[in-house]
């Protein structure tokens, strides 16, 4: 099955991905005929997929292959053939190995989306929790169910655009101090008129984290190429390449690390409005009273233990702990206004 999987992961990449992802099936193929040939005719009929399984490929569907490679990595991780009397030594190593291989793969997909995906998920929680405490605070000093909806709304929309402005700034931010790591493109129109023997340009190589013999080794090659170009380049080509050398890696890739402004802002107050529409739907359907707080608390119970659920499987993790933990912070944040409306509110 996990073979399988495999495959159908490699038709959708290209190049190494793909070949990595072939490699990893055939070697989950000899682990099934091991077993095959273990259970000889007690093998058939085939197991059918697991409820897990068919919520993972749903979910791949939806979402794409992340939560295939964050479930694969799980799966390989819990390798039960350590302790399988019938499993090889070989077997539980290529399992060990196998983890380490899909962690490789998946952290490409998690790096890409990082940005967005920490706005949704922070923004979504946020809309829940928030204004499940804010309705539930209203609602228990004892508020028409008009005041109590037009108060959510009202932290509804207050809610998303505070979250949305705090995620543009967050992440212009970011690239502006990562921006600020990248070499001046005009440095090294000064190389040439440097004094060779100072040698200022050493100390360049020594503040990007370079040893005093390694930058004096990477100025001496700089001006070697600036008085001999390399065929078919020119100096200022070769310098300016030279001088490109060593920058911090997030410098290079901040945009795919940690997203756009503006899509982490509109990722974040959509996600947001979406969370805090949640607890409103009871009261927007005219319910009021004890039916409306226990039909919201129920709703973001559900939406709470689902957005933990996906955080723990892109995760690599199991979900179910991930989600508990998400319902029982939302549920305490909750219960602390309800308790403060009652005690400062009237009641029904």
């Amino acid at each position: 099955m996990e073979a399988d999987t495999y495959r159908s992961l490699a038709r959708r990449r290209t190049g190494e991905e793909r070949a990595v992802l072939l490699a990893l099936a055939e070697a989950e193929s000899r682990h099934e005929e091991h077993w095959l040939a273990l259970l000889g005719d007690h093998a058939l009929p085939a197991p059918k997929p697991s409820l897990s399984g068919r919520l993972g490929a749903a979910l791949a569907q939806r979402f794409g292959t992340i939560f295939i490679l964050a479930m694969a990595q799980r799966s390989e991780q819990r390798n039960r053939y350590d302790y399988d009397d019938d499993a090889t030594a070989q077997m539980a190593a290529d399992e060990h190995i196998h983890g380490e291989v899909v962690r490789g793969l998946t952290a490409r997909s998690r790096q890409s989306l990082a940005g967005t995906f920490r706005a949704a998920v922070f923004g979504a929680n946020d809309g829940l929790v928030s204004n499940l405490a804010l309705v539930l605070g209203i609602a228990a000093s004892g508020a028409s169910t008009a005041v109590v909806l037009f108060t959510g709304l009202a932290g509804l929309l207050a809610g998303a655009l505070s979250m949305a402005a705090g995620e543009w700034v967050s992440v212009k931010s970011q690239q502006e101090l990562l921006d600020a790591s990248v070499p001046d493109p005009e440095a090294h129109r000064s190389v040439p008129a440097l004094d060779v023997n100072a040698n200022e340009l050493e100390l360049v190589f020594r503040a990007r984290g370079e040893s005093a013999q390694e930058a004096a080794a990477h100025a001496a090659q700089i001006f070697a190429q600036v008085r001999t170009p390399a065929t078919g380049e020119s100096s200022s080509i070769a310098v300016r390449a030279a001088l490109g050398e060593g920058l911090p890696s997030e410098a290079s890739g901040a945009g795919e690390e940690i997203g756009t402004p503006w899509r982490a802002a509109a990722s974040s107050f959509l996600f947001f409005a979406g969370g805090a529409a949640v607890p409103l739907l009871p009261y927007i359907a005219g319910l009021s009273g004890w039916w409306a707080i226990g039909t919201a608390t129920a709703l973001v119970g559900c939406a709470l233990l689902f957005t933990g659920g996906i955080v723990g499987i892109l995760a690599g993790q199991s979900p179910a702990p991930r989600a508990l933990r998400q319902l029982a912070i939302g549920y305490g944040a909750a219960a602390v206004t309800y308790l403060l409306g009652l005690a400062f509110g009237a009641t029904f």
